[in-house]
């Protein structure tokens, strides 16, 4: 899949685009990364409705490596395996790519953080789904197979359960519900990290998923 110089310097587009970015970079590759804590299936939602061009990204096959105990339930893939499932989709290492979903971000931050901390250029849909007001595209939609050399992930961007343990502030963005461990629908134990604070990614969008200022 060619050498780790074919990849770009630092990621340079903003972190956060609207569609109007979309308009103005008909180039960019769109991703589709949607995903349910309630076990529905996001390949589904997005054959039933999806941005024109848009590859649907499998958070728990391409994204994340297997679970395990030791592991936890979404560790990161392997350099390798991450690399090969986004050529497959037509997602190359020089690609712009602009990701989204319908959870004001929650999984489709995480492919653009994958994308952004090994320098490729990535952002995140302001709004989502939602945001796109033109029509949606129903049925699968490939592109050709694109070139992405792996590339290891940067561990100075990276925490480990134990800097948790010791860190000045651990920040849980779940919803307070599960923070609090009133309710768990996908992990084997509820509640938090022990001085984790809440704040919950809802609190940072509007009434429309869309950032606030």
């Amino acid at each position: 899949m060619g050498e780790t110089s074919t990849q770009k310097g630092p990621a340079v587009i903003p972190p956060v685009v609207d569609a109007a970015f979309l308009a103005a970079h008909p180039d960019a590759v769109v991703a589709d990364v949607r995903w349910y804590l309630d076990g529905r299936s996001g390949r589904d939602a997005w054959l039933n409705g999806h941005l024109p061009g848009a590859v649907f990204v499998d958070l728990n096959t391409v994204l994340a490596g297997p679970p395990s105990p030791e592991a936890g339930r979404h560790p990161l893939p392997e350099p390798e395996v991450f690399a090969a499932g986004l050529a497959a989709l037509g997602i190359g290492d020089r690609d712009t790519v602009v990701a989204y979903d319908d959870a004001g971000g929650a999984s489709a931050g995480r492919l653009v953080w994958l994308l952004r901390t090994i320098g490729v250029d990535a952002a995140l849909l302001d709004g989502g789904l939602a945001a796109w007001s033109g029509p949606l595209v129903e049925g699968e939609q490939t592109r050709p197979a694109a070139s992405f050399a792996p590339r290891p992930w940067d561990e100075a961007a990276l925490a480990t359960i134990d800097d948790a343990a010791t860190a000045y502030r651990v920040v849980d963005a779940r919803a307070g519900a599960r923070y609090r461990g009133d309710t768990e629908p996908v992990d084997p134990r509820a509640g938090h990290i022990p001085g984790a604070v809440n704040v919950p990614l809802p609190g940072n969008l509007d009434a429309d998923q869309r950032f606030l200022a």
